[in-house]
């Protein structure tokens, strides 16, 4: 077992396998760290947006003549100054650089503005007279089906998805397995809803574009994926892709909201027309508008079984609703839909998920993305399974554990690691700490600072959840990762190496991971690592979907290999000036995709490995005021094998809290498709004082077709965290609660 608050182990030198001192961390700390928003070129402008104030209106006319002319300002653009394409997107083309004739979703760009200083560029972006014709919003997703198409082109139709012929649909996809219809001898059912969660990283979207006087840019910002910005920005200034350098400037949190475009276009639009650098900084309210959310969902389940606690059948309905543009919702629906039936081998499944457009606020990435919605409502069928079977619910999940041989409902067998009864068995057996004595401090009661409470009506409770989720992109993607090592011999003849990889490091940790893997494969101490940008190698993908440690990992040992067969070639050595200078690209193994009817694997497999975590979670409820407190969480992860032990246990605690904030406190409000609560005021997040201690065991099982064995750890800990925390909220008061977040007046006076 291990406590994450324990001491670090022993840092070692940085091989893979050793807990290795973060690159990153001293700054960070120390507050020297360079962010995007610290950026600053010689001459600069400051850019600001001006943003929809209405979540569906037509665009009568735009009026620039004043705001022109304020001093200070150098530059206004609207749509018809995009010199390129005029629409672009992460996966599919359906979204305005700057609005034309209809806005979609509140917050939507309409204007820029470039001035002297930021408060110029506002007050001029203020004098922009816009003409709105307000439009009835589509915010209700079930409404959405019938009401007239946001979207009537249709962009995601031609992609090869099941053919919906409903109004705003986004994707369906349905899968059949088995015999859909197969009966049990109990059935449970019941309806789920989560709320709209939004990554709310620390650092609001900024970066600085800057021209090179020579017709091209350098756009120096916090993303997730370099070269796909590059892929949709050079289009809409009408430039050739090598006119466009994406630059990866500090970040500060992503956890998937960066990896749709914020700034990058519009910078790059302003300091070309002006011919100056340009920096951009969101507020914290327009970064609550400026990027992509978590979907929210509504989930009905049911599940079939026999009296001795085996699964017949697993029915699914998931309807998501995507917001305005398409982001990467065909992925989070594919997700969801592959994940419904949890971990659980079962030889019968109906799953229909459908995403829709609305006026509500765009939603695309967020860790774990699908997985985390169907696991807040598999796992709390299997609880009311076990209630309704008379089972131990840790009992009924290991009686239905997926393993080797087994077959998912979209056809692909389990091959390679997922250790999921083991995983289960190593976090049921996780001692839960006894109930501390009353009277206590009341920062250690519910309610906290607030204190509320003596601990009258304050009751206890455990919950348990196990979830899984794929790794690397799925259903026949092109996912690759490139890697250029460059060895040298110095002045004194030692050899020393470069290593070139645009992967993104948002937090993660994959800067150590690179430099110990080619401390590993080249044996050297002396290895550098390149700033990373789209001009000096191929593209790392994003730093998403758990994959950035296999595919690194996987190219780095690559180019290293070859670097070091080159060296060999040359006799081992280099003579001082001589170098050698490779650049590989790496492919985890082929997956293909679904086919559109049936929802079933074209081929051996429609992810490449999969990953899977459990989470026991103690909680206490103040049953009159509906306030709680996690008072402890344990879990063991599958992790196939740890490159940096220490990173892991950091993501795991990481992963957990914004699990929990779903659970208990994270939900964007809307009124009318208008978000309500902008800010950290009225977003609450966990802080140090709502993380409880957070024991968590590594179940190393080395995945055989991964480079080292290594699984990536990030989002596991999300998908299953809302699922064990609510899960100990029933238990504690006996109620249902079914929708996530969880509120007070969802506690208060209620519990049965």
């Amino acid at each position: 077992m291990r406590t994450v608050s324990a001491p670090a182990r022993k840092l070692e030198h940085g091989r893979v396998g050793e807990s290795v001192l973060r690159v990153d961390a001293i700054p960070k700390v120390t507050g020297e760290f360079a962010y995007s928003s610290d950026l600053f070129a010689a001459g600069m402008l400051w850019g600001h947006t001006l943003r929809s104030p209405h979540a569906h209106a037509e665009i009568e006319s735009i009026d620039i003549s004043e705001a022109v002319s304020m001093p200070g300002v150098h530059a206004v653009l609207t749509h018809e100054d995009v010199p390129g394409k005029k629409l672009y997107g992460l996966e599919f083309a359906d979204q305005p650089v700057l609005a034309i004739n209809r806005v979609r979703y509140f917050g939507e760009p309409v204007a820029l503005v470039a001035a002297e200083h930021p408060e110029q560029a506002r007050r001029a972006a203020e004098k922009i007279q816009v003409q709105y014709q307000p439009l009835e919003p589509v915010v209700d997703p079930e409404r959405a089906l019938e009401q007239e198409d946001l979207h009537p082109e249709r962009p995601t139709e031609e992609a090869g998805y099941f053919n919906d012929p409903r109004s705003n649909v986004v994707r369906t996809i349905v899968i059949r397995h088995g015999d859909p219809d197969a009966e049990g001898e109990v059935s449970v059912s019941g309806v789920y809803e989560l709320g709209i969660q939004d990554q709310a990283f620390l650092g609001p979207e900024s970066g600085l574009a800057v021209p090179d006087g020579e017709g091209g840019v350098d756009v120096y910002v916090a993303t997730q994926w370099l070269h796909v910005d590059r892929a949709q920005v050079a289009p809409c200034l009408d430039l050739r892709p090598e006119q466009v350098r994406i630059h990866l400037a500090g970040v500060g949190g992503a956890f998937g909201g960066r990896e749709d475009l914020s700034m990058q276009i519009h910078g790059a639009l302003l300091a070309l027309h002006t011919g100056r650098p340009i920096k951009i900084v969101y507020t914290r309210e327009e970064s609550f508008v400026g990027h992509v959310h978590r979907h929210p969902a509504r989930i009905w389940m049911e599940h079939r079984a026999n009296h001795d606690g085996k699964l017949v059948n697993v029915r699914v309905r998931i309807l998501l609703d995507g917001g305005a543009y398409a982001s990467s919702t065909t992925a989070v629906t594919s997700n969801a839909s592959s994940f419904a039936q949890g971990p659980y081998a079962v030889a019968n499944a109906l799953v229909e998920t459908t995403s829709v457009y609305t006026n509500n606020p765009p939603c695309g990435a967020m860790r774990g993305f699908g997985a985390v919605q169907v696991c807040f409502a598999h796992e709390a069928q299997m609880d009311k399974l076990a209630a309704e079977l008379a089972l131990d619910p840790v009992d009924l999940r290991l009686r239905n554990a997926i393993a080797q041989g087994d077959i998912l409902p979209n056809g692909q067998r389990i091959t390679g690691s997922l250790p999921v009864a083991e995983v289960i068995r190593r976090c049921a057996a996780l001692p839960v700490p006894e109930p501390e004595a009353l009277p206590r401090d009341a920062i250690r009661l519910p309610g906290g600072a607030g204190n509320v409470t003596r601990g009258e009506g304050v009751k206890r409770g455990t919950g348990f959840a196990v979830g899984f989720k794929n790794i690397c992109y799925s259903h026949g993607f092109d996912d690759y990762c490139a890697a250029r090592v460059r060895l040298f011999a110095d002045a004194s003849g030692e050899l020393g190496a470069e290593v070139h990889c645009a992967a993104a490091e948002v937090g993660q940790g994959v800067t150590n991971v690179i430099l110990q893997v080619a401390r590993t494969e080249l044996e050297l101490e002396n290895i550098t690592l390149a700033p990373h940008q789209t001009a000096t190698v191929d593209s790392a993908g994003s730093a998403s979907a758990s994959r950035m440690t296999w595919m690194a990992s996987g190219a780095v040992q690559t180019a290293c290999r070859a670097a070091r067969e080159e060296l060999e070639s040359r006799g081992g050595s280099l003579a001082s000036g001589d170098e050698v200078d490779v650049e590989r690209v790496y492919r985890h193994p082929q997956t293909w995709p679904l086919d559109p009817e049936t929802g079933q694997v074209q081929g051996e497999r429609a992810h490449v490995a999969f990953v899977c975590s459990a989470m026991k979670a103690v909680v206490e409820v103040d049953t009159e005021l509906g306030l709680t407190r996690v008072v402890w969480i344990g879990t063991a992860q599958d992790i196939g094998r740890a490159v940096n032990p220490q990173a892991v246990y950091g993501q795991i605690e990481g992963g957990t809290a914004q699990g929990l904030g779903l659970a208990l406190m994270e939900e964007i409000q809307t009124r009318d498709g208008l978000i309500t609560n902008a800010s950290f005021t009225d977003y609450l997040i966990p802080t140090a004082l709502d993380m409880p201690p957070v024991d968590a065991v590594l179940v190393e099982e080395p995945d055989p077709d991964a480079p080292y064995g290594a699984k990536g750890v990030g989002e596991p800990p999300t998908v299953v965290a809302t699922a064990a925390v609510v899960a100990a909220l029933r238990d504690a008061t006996g109620l249902e609660l079914t929708r996530a977040p969880v509120r007070p007046d969802h506690l208060a006076g209620l519990t049965a």
